[in-house]
């Protein structure tokens, strides 16, 4: 689809570097709902993944969009959360829509589109993505979001390229704060240090 053809993905017309297309897997909402992006670690420790999932299954009962990137972790909790609750979550990826990556998330993929929600990617059939691809990718992510939420993440982690396009798309920035003798919590905590809303419930957002 033409970006300006769906009502939900025209922000992304807004966004530096729009899309010329997307392809889609399932369907987007046919308006524009409030949508909220949930990001972080691959490796999330006890406590990301509680919160993860209790912040997606929150705001999903409200009725919230989550969006994320299938990847392992936080993505994944953030999309099964959103699941478990009833909700609409979107997945976007690197890759074309010829392959689910990473492969162990086909089965989640599956159910995202057989339960009202979206696998997407700006990448035809056929494509498989370089590494520069994902973070390309992470501008989708922030650019369909109305406000993204960090909440688990070192100070160098790749979830910090998605905060900026954030920043840079005028978009809310949420983190939630974490142990100071975590790694994990580095990059959330120097979030918020530079001012990002603290997440310490779906509320809060």
């Amino acid at each position: 689809l033409s970006i300006a053809n769906t009502a939900y993905a025209s922000v992304l017309a807004h966004i530096d570097m729009p899309p010329a297309s997307l392809f889609i897997a399932g369907a987007l909402p046919n308006t524009r709902r409030v949508s909220v992006a949930i990001i972080g670690s691959r490796r999330p420790t006890a406590y990301g993944e509680e919160v993860t999932h209790r912040l997606a299954a929150d705001l999903s009962r409200y009725g919230v969009v989550i969006i994320s990137g299938l990847a392992l972790g936080v993505d994944a909790i953030a999309h099964t959360a959103c699941l478990d609750a009833g909700g609409t979550t979107i997945a976007v990826m690197a890759n074309g829509l010829h392959r689910i990556y990473p492969s162990s998330h086909a089965g989640l993929a599956k159910q995202i589109t057989e339960h009202g929600g979206a696998v997407i990617t700006e990448q035809e059939a056929g494509y498989e993505a370089k590494p520069y691809d994902f973070l390309a990718r992470n501008r989708l992510v922030s650019g369909l979001a109305d406000a993204v939420v960090v909440t688990e993440a070192t100070q160098k982690s790749g979830t910090l390229s998605t905060v900026a396009h954030a920043l840079a798309q005028n978009k809310e920035v949420f983190a939630v704060p974490g142990p100071i003798t975590s790694l994990l919590s580095a990059g959330p905590n120097k979030l918020l240090q530079q001012g990002a809303h603290v997440a310490l419930r779906a509320e809060d957002i």
